[in-house]
Formats: structure tokens, C-alpha cells, sequence
């Protein structure tokens, strides 16, 4: 018989159930386990791949790569004639990247203790950095992709030190960004303000801007900071274990900040501080402030105002010198042209007179006797000069600076009869006194004029006619702030015509160069008659012919005036304020000028500005 035959026929005759029952346990346990392992790996892509797969390949990504910022240049400032008043130079930061830290405290604490260790050697930055890494290291948040400052201000010298360290650390940065420098300091710094570090709040409010961005605070620093600060690009980069640049996958360009243009002649400027704060001293006076502007279409072309401030300050984080100023009892942080209010005296007698001609009170022709003043019971109204001024029609009351004829103008006197607190009130608001200008800065005051209600109500007193008297002559509860005072005189010069006055005159765009004007804006046109106006501009022109403000008739231009003596209560000297135009037959300029406590403005506001129209008009400037 064939052996192979024999082999197979005996193991095809062997049952099933001869197996051992051991054996087949053992068998269907094998199979059940390889069926388990392969159903315990699918569960698991399934979880990995599907269910958490998109959050796993975000960590994925997280961990390659990171967003850095690109710093947008602000846009810079020039004057009218297109010359730089500030200027952007680079500030270096050293900055810790949460995000680019070791996520295990061990880890993290061996990159700071060998940062500190070759920091060793840079003159007083061990000692700064340590005090500030104190609390850090046990509050700090990995997954944050805000940078947190450890140090600014760094000298050239020791941010290239430092970026030879840091460059080999992950979590550390050396941060090179644009920082403000202003080229003209005091001379600017109430129109030009400053920036500042933004703090926790603003960031909430801004989450476009970082923690190691600054923001304006004051002036068209802040006024056009949207303009001003661009926008910032980012560049998306593939980074190694140490937080090394590998290569960059994306990026997206800054847009630079518009740069401003201002109606500021730079030359005029510091020609108007020098004139400012020459009679503050020689009156003895702390402060003041000095407008001028065009009356042809709202330009402001200087604005100073006195004391000032070095706003490089906010920049250097001058503390002992802010704490100085901010103490200092002249209060120089305070910007008088928009921010002062003050009462104007005498030069409230131009609108007064347009009042009353509008209201048919008083005419070319009305003449009122001036014999000293007037008397109302046991009160008696003055007029500047001892024993009067005689027969006043309304062009000599101007150019007298008549007390008499406004108070029959304001509040009349036996059978003549004035205009009374309502209709006063409602002309100087027609010229925009009781409301804010309008003007492209911040801060603006609106001033106040009181009206009957009001004394009642917050004086809980009545309205006497020595009231009305005095808010006749610019006197009593009526604050008025210098720039409300130069628009105006402009709306006089230029025979009715009241302009939002404005100090940017154009944006221009960096990369093309391209300018885009700002578009004028007129509050009002023709405001009342012109012939009233003519009037008027008349009686100002005879102020300087022959009444309070003659020391301005030898300039060889004419020039309209009037002049203000605002009492201020108490002991101290009067306020000085002078208002203007030149030249009277086509006004290029006005001036508007005070000096606090400055005594007489025909003895002191007039002076001055005979020196600044001589600088504007004759040949040897």
C-alpha cells in the first residue's frame, strides 16, 4: 500500500469531536483577541482622524507655526509748507513669546535661568529683567499669542547684545518698532499732542492694536489716529523647537499711515511763541495764547498758546519731569486757545453792535450822550473814561470802546429800549459763542453765556438790569474761549461768512504721494446785512485811526481792531485781549490775542500785535 495514501486515508477518518476540547478554547480565544486589538486600532483613527481631527491638526499647525506682526509706519505731520514736525526712529523692546515658551514649567524655567545667565554681563539689565520675570514665570499663559514687555528704551548697543542671546532662546524677541519723536517740543505740543503706551482698557476696546503698540492721547495725535496709525500686516512663519525662523509661509504687507498736512506756517509759529511769551514777562502774567487765521476759508495758520510742555516726555517716560508740570500752578498741560474760557470784555461790543443794528434798535444815525456812565438807583455803570465821552454814534462807540452806548444798546436806559438778556444771548450764538467751533481737535469748550433761567435756577436769585449791563460789555457770567473769538472776528472780517475752523488742511497717501484736500466747511453765509457789517468793520477800522488800538496805524496796511479789558474779580489785573483783521480792504488775516492778567489790551495786546503784523506785512521781516 502507498505510504502517502495510507498517511492521508488515517487523518480523513479523524472526527471533530475527537479534538481536544482545550485546544479549540484556545483557538477561538486567539481569533476573539486579533478581532478585539483590530476593532480597538479602527476606534481609535476614528477618534484621532475623524471625531478629533481637526482640533489635533490645529495643535499641529499651532506648534509650526506662529503669526508675527509687521509694524505699519505712522503717518507723519508737516506744516504748510510741507516740512516735518515730527518724526519716526526705531525703539527696541525686548519681549517674551508665551506662545513660543517650552509648555513644561521644568523646561521653562531652564530657558529663563540661561537668559538670565547670559544677560550677565549687559550693564543693569540682569536686575531690571529678573524683578520683572518674578511674577511672569509663575502667571504666564503658554497659549497666548500676546507678547508680554520685559523691557523698552533699550540703547541700540544693548538690543544687538541682546538679540545674539535671544536668538538661540525660544520665548524671547527683541521688538524693533517706529517710536515718535517730536522736532519742535513746546512750540507744538498743545496743536501736535503725543502718543502713549495703550493700556489694558484701550486694548479691549482696539483689538487691532498689541500690547506694545501706542496710541494717541492728546491733540491730532489722538484726533486722527485712525488716519495716523495704518494698518498692520502679518507674516505667518514655520518655526523649529528653539522658536527659530525656518522659513516663512505667508505674509501681508503694512499699510503706512496717511501723513497730515497742516495750515501751520511753521515760520509763523515759532515767530508767534517768541512774541506770546515776551509780554507774558514784561506783564508779569503766566500764561496767554496768540490765534491766527484766515478769514478767507477757516485756516488756522498759527496757534500758540503759553506755558507749554516738551511732549518728547510721554515718549522718554519722564516721569519726575511729567510729575513737575503737573504740578506746576500755571498748568501748562492745559491748551488755552480751545480749552481757556475766559470773559471777553470789550470785544463782545462788534457783535453787540450787529445786534442791535439788525434788530433796528439803533442805527447809523443814533447818537446816545455818554457823560460819564449811568446810574440805576444806588448803582452806578461806568464808563472807562472820567466825565464821558460825549455825543456816541455806534462807529465811535466802537472805536472808543463806549460803555454808555452798549449799556442802552443791551439793556436800555429810561424810554430806550435794549435788547434784553434772550435776544443778546440768541445773536452770540447766531457768531457760535455757546457751542463748540467744531475744529479738527479734541477738548474743545463750548463756553457760556447766562440767561435769567439760568441765575434763578442756580443762584436762586433774580435777574437785575445791572445784569443785562454787563453782559452788554463782554462782562458778568459770559466765558468765551479764544478760538470761538478768532471765528468770529473772521466772520467780521470777511462780512459774514462763519467757517468750522480747521488745522489739517490736506492727507496724503505715503506710498503714491497722492494729496486729498480737506473740503471746507461754512457753519453759515451771510449771516446778517452786509451793510451792518460795513458799520461795524468800520468802527473797528477807527479804533485803529484814532481810537483804542492807534499804535497800529503806522504799518503801512490798514488794519481793523478792538481792543478788550476783561475785569476778572478780586485783586488781580484784568485779562488783555485784542481782536483784528488786515488789510481792512481785503483781510488775509485775523489776530486774536490774550494774555491773562495782562492788564489794559490797548497797553499790551495791541503791542503785540503790531510786532506780529509787521513780521506778516512789511518787506524786513
Amino acid at each position: 500500500m502507498d505510504k502517502n495514501i495510507l498517511i492521508d486515508s488515517d487523518f480523513s477518518s479523524i472526527d471533530d469531536s475527537m479534538l481536544s476540547p482545550i485546544k479549540i478554547k484556545k483557538i477561538n480565544f486567539f481569533y476573539s483577541f486579533i478581532i478585539f486589538i483590530i476593532l480597538i486600532l479602527v476606534g481609535r483613527l476614528v477618534w484621532l482622524q475623524i471625531i478629533k481631527g481637526v482640533e489635533h491638526r490645529n495643535t499641529s499647525e499651532g506648534n509650526r507655526t506662529k503669526v508675527e506682526s509687521i509694524k505699519a509706519m505712522r503717518g507723519l505731520i508737516y506744516d504748510s509748507l510741507g516740512r516735518p514736525l515730527v518724526k519716526n526712529v526705531a525703539h527696541f523692546s525686548l519681549l517674551i513669546l508665551p506662545q513660543d515658551l517650552p509648555l513644561e514649567k521644568e523646561e521653562q524655567d531652564k530657558v529663563f535661568h540661561e537668559f538670565l545667565l547670559k544677560i550677565e554681563g549687559i550693564d543693569g539689565m540682569r536686575d531690571e529683567v529678573r524683578e520683572k520675570t518674578k511674577n511672569i514665570r509663575v502667571e504666564i499663559d503658554s497659549t497666548s499669542s500676546q507678547p508680554i514687555i520685559i523691557a523698552k528704551n533699550l540703547d541700540y548697543q544693548v538690543a544687538l547684545k541682546l538679540q545674539l542671546i535671544t536668538n538661540n532662546l525660544p520665548g524671547f524677541s527683541i521688538e524693533i518698532s517706529p517710536q515718535r519723536n517730536y522736532l519742535y517740543g513746546p512750540m507744538l505740543a498743545h496743536i501736535l499732542g503725543y502718543v502713549a503706551p495703550i493700556n489694558e482698557q484701550e486694548l479691549v476696546e482696539h483689538p487691532e492694536y498689541s500690547p506694545i503698540d501706542s496710541i494717541g492721547r492728546t491733540g491730532l495725535e489722538l484726533y486722527y489716529e485712525k488716519e495716523l496709525k495704518g494698518k498692520d500686516g502679518q507674516k505667518k512663519i514655520e518655526v523649529n523647537a528653539l522658536g527659530q525662523t525656518e522659513k516663512i509661509v505667508s505674509q501681508s504687507l503694512p499699510e503706512d499711515g496717511q501723513d497730515i498736512i497742516l495750515t501751520i506756517d511753521l515760520d509763523l509759529q515759532e515767530y508767534v511763541d517768541k512774541i506770546l511769551a515776551k509780554y507774558i514777562k514784561i506783564t508779569n502774567s503766566q500764561a496767554g495764547t496768540i490765534i491766527i487765521s484766515n478769514p478767507l476759508n477757516g485756516e488756522i495758520m498759527a496757534m500758540n498758546s503759553y506755558p507749554s510742555y516738551d511732549n518728547n516726555i510721554f515718549i522718554q517716560n519722564n516721569d519726575k519731569e511729567y510729575k513737575r508740570l503737573s504740578q506746576d500752578s500755571s498748568k501748562p498741560f492745559i491748551f488755552r486757545a480751545l480749552v481757556g474760557e475766559y470773559p471777553p470784555g470789550s470785544i463782545i461790543k462788534p457783535l453787540l453792535a450787529i445786534a442791535g443794528l439788525s434788530e433796528g434798535i439803533i442805527t447809523h444815525q443814533t447818537n446816545i450822550f455818554s457823560s460819564g456812565g449811568i446810574r440805576i438807583g444806588q448803582w452806578f455803570f461806568p464808563d472807562w473814561k472820567e466825565g464821558g465821552h460825549g455825543n456816541t454814534d455806534v462807529i465811535k462807540a466802537l472805536a472808543e470802546s463806549v460803555n454808555t452806548f452798549f449799556y442802552y444798546l443791551g439793556g436800555g436806559f429810561n424810554d430806550f429800549e435794549g435788547l434784553g438778556p434772550q435776544k443778546i444771548r440768541e445773536y452770540l450764538s447766531v457768531f457760535g459763542l455757546t457751542k463748540k467751533t467744531g475744529i479738527d481737535l479734541p477738548g474743545e469748550k463750548k463756553g457760556f453765556i447766562a440767561t435769567p433761567e439760568w441765575k434763578r435756577d442756580y443762584k436762586n436769585e433774580p435777574w437785575y438790569i445791572g445784569d443785562t449791563y454787563h453782559l452788554s460789555i463782554g462782562q458778568g457770567d459770559i466765558l468765551v474761549t479764544p478760538l470761538q473769538v478768532a471765528n468770529y472776528t473772521m466772520a467780521l472780517a470777511n462780512n459774514g461768512t462763519l467757517f468750522v475752523p480747521h488745522i489739517v488742511k490736506a492727507l496724503q497717501n505715503p506710498v503714491d504721494g497722492i494729496i486729498k484736500n480737506k473740503p471746507l466747511q461754512i457753519v453759515d453765509k451771510n449771516l446778517f446785512d452786509l451793510e451792518n457789517f460795513e458799520l461795524v468793520r468800520k468802527g473797528m477800522k477807527q479804533a485803529v485811526a484814532t481810537g483804542s488800538a492807534r499804535q497800529l496805524n503806522d504799518l503801512g496796511i490798514t488794519v481793523a481792531g478792538k481792543t478788550g479789558t476783561a475785569q476778572v474779580g478780586g485783586n488781580k489785573p484784568p485779562h488783555a485781549w485784542f481782536i483784528g483783521f488786515a488789510p481792512y480792504e481785503n483781510p488775509e488775516v485775523v489776530l486774536t490775542i490774550l494774555i491773562e492778567n495782562g492788564g489794559e489790551g490797548s497797553a499790551v495786546a495791541v503791542p503785540a500785535a503790531k510786532e506780529i503784523l509787521s513780521f506778516l506785512f512789511t518787506k524786513d521781516k
